[in-house]
């Protein structure tokens, strides 16, 4: 009975192992099955965020693309501006332009030489009008004498005796000066007194 009973508890052993190496062939079975469903997720995740980079990359060069355009669409832009500055001051002259033009025709069709120097200093006033007007449309403006001797707008030419004048006042303006808004266009040249 003990061979019997040795036999038995060896086959109960052998079959216990046995159910022990199915339910372990099962379990490696479910993690190899777990594994591959892991690396498939992953690889589908990985593939994803190169589709992902590569929409990235293909936004970024359509930006700069983008970004170079209008870099060298203002840069044309500038160019013209440049270019193209002093159209309206032009512009504006023309009539002064117009009224020199008239006054030389008035002066060639006139034969009394009273009459035709009336007519050339009426055009001459007329004319210095106009031109102060567009100087006053574009900010630009006569160099202030009221204010005395200012050397920001003034340039002392020369220094002159003067009995009606205090030491460093100006005597007389030899050339006016003109500015544009508060920048210098061309300083006032003046006598000052010693």
């Amino acid at each position: 009975m003990s061979q019997k009973r040795h036999r038995r508890k060896a086959h109960e052993e052998d079959v216990e192992e046995t159910k022990a190496e199915a339910q372990e062939q099962e379990e490696t079975q479910e993690e190899s099955e777990e594994a591959q469903e892991a690396c498939a997720t992953e690889e589908e995740r990985i593939a994803e965020l190169e589709e992902k980079v590569k929409e990235l990359e293909d936004q970024r060069l359509r930006d700069l693309a983008e970004f170079e355009n209008i870099k060298k669409r203002l840069e044309r832009e500038k160019q013209q501006a440049i270019a193209y500055a002093h159209e309206q001051f032009a512009r504006d002259l023309l009539a002064v332009i117009d009224s020199l033009d008239n006054a030389q025709l008035s002066v060639d069709d006139t034969q009394e030489s009273e009459e035709a120097l009336h007519q050339i200093k009426e055009g001459i006033a007329l004319t210095l009008e106009q031109f102060k007007k567009v100087f006053a449309k574009h900010g630009i403006e006569l160099v202030d004498m009221e204010e005395g001797f200012n050397p920001n707008f003034h340039e002392a030419v020369m220094q002159v005796e003067s009995d009606a004048h205090q030491k460093g006042d100006i005597v007389q303006v030899l050339q006016k000066g003109y500015k544009i808004k508060e920048r210098v266009l061309r300083p006032a040249m003046v006598s000052i007194a010693k």
